[in-house]
């Protein structure tokens, strides 16, 4: 009886410490939607250095396409590996209708806005974005000014987008085609026109990048925050934002969300880093080294790169999703997108 005791005490005080370790392992795990590694310096590069030095917790970083870190992050729930998840809109909302997060409210988010937050704390914006398009400026003489004019027979397969259901920016693209057409079965009417130019199906809309700006293709998808730090690479491409049917020329905020990943294995390092990518500091330097809009209420940008990105969306008519429609009606809008544009 006292040697099963003393066995039990044995085989639980091993399992405290082995908790103990991993709580302390000096490491935090990121799965991230591409975008914020970009870029040399790149925002994620400065802070991740900064985090480090600053609490000697390694950051793991792991890249994919925006559905591809929720998918992953689902696929591994049974042996939970993320301890962060940052990732676009309507796949941060799956995620966390999919159980897959866990409520945290990070330091100083009184500072961050009402709509920019999960109402249930699930996860809040990281850095604002609004997707837009690239064209390479040396081979064609100006931007596309309209939706119609990408139809034209010099774009055939020299246009590619990521693709909807797979990719954030892709997504954000069948939307935004819907609200510049004015309904779903005319935005579907458009797509399936589009395709003929389209070069193909892609995951990531970041490596759309380099083939734009190596003239591979002439114009591709993508988001304000991304593509502006990819120009000091990639110097031939510019950004638009082409014209509606009615001439108007629309966007949507695609913020970057951060939250943390249910079941955590690090989750003490996981909420220290995501304290630390939202303080004052790191949001600070997100305009001048991200190109992106910072989310606190107390950081007011006045660097040259926030003056660019103001005007670039000077003229740009901003409209907001319902993300929550969004995500109920993503599969068969997915499913309507897939038999709109497949081969006949």
């Amino acid at each position: 009886m006292h040697t099963k005791i003393a066995l039990g005490a044995a085989l639980l005080a091993a399992t405290l410490a082995a908790g103990t370790a991993r709580a302390d392992s000096g490491v935090v795990t990121i799965y991230s939607a591409d975008g914020l590694h970009d870029g040399n310096p790149s925002w994620y590069g400065n802070e991740f250095a900064a985090f480090t030095k600053a609490t000697g917790i390694k950051v793991q970083y792991v890249e994919a396409g925006s559905s591809g870190v929720v998918d992953r992050i689902a696929k591994e729930k049974s042996n939970t590996q993320a301890d962060v998840l940052v990732t676009l809109p309507p796949f941060m909302q799956k995620a966390a209708a999919d159980g897959l997060l866990a409520p945290y409210t990070p330091a100083g988010a009184e500072q961050i806005a009402a709509r920019d937050k999960d109402p249930k704390g699930l996860y809040v914006a990281l850095i604002n974005n609004y997707p837009n398009f690239i064209y390479n400026a040396a081979v064609l003489k100006a931007a596309p000014k309209s939706y119609a004019d990408l139809l034209a027979p010099e774009f055939r397969h020299k246009l590619q987008y990521s693709t909807p259901g797979q990719a954030g920016d892709g997504t954000a693209l069948m939307l935004q085609v819907f609200h510049a057409f004015g309904s779903k079965e005319a935005g579907f009417d458009y797509l399936k026109k589009l395709q003929v130019n389209n070069l193909g199906p892609s995951a990531s809309t970041g490596k759309l990048t380099a083939l734009v700006n190596k003239g591979e293709i002439y114009v591709a998808n993508g988001d304000l925050q991304m593509n502006l730090a990819q120009q000091a690479d990639n110097p031939n491409i510019a950004v638009f934002f082409p014209a509606g049917p009615d001439g108007r020329r629309t966007a949507f905020a695609l913020p970057y969300y951060i939250g943390l990943v249910a079941g955590a294995p690090d989750a003490g390092n996981g909420k220290k880093l995501i304290d630390f990518l939202l303080a004052r500091e790191a949001q600070e330097s997100v305009s001048t080294v991200a190109q992106g809009l910072p989310v606190r209420a107390d950081v007011h940008p006045s660097d040259a790169n926030f003056g660019k990105l103001e005007a670039m969306m000077k003229g740009v008519e901003i409209w907001s999703p319902d993300w929550n429609q969004v995500l109920a009606d993503l599969k068969g809008d997915v499913a309507a997108y897939n038999q709109a544009t497949a081969a006949k």
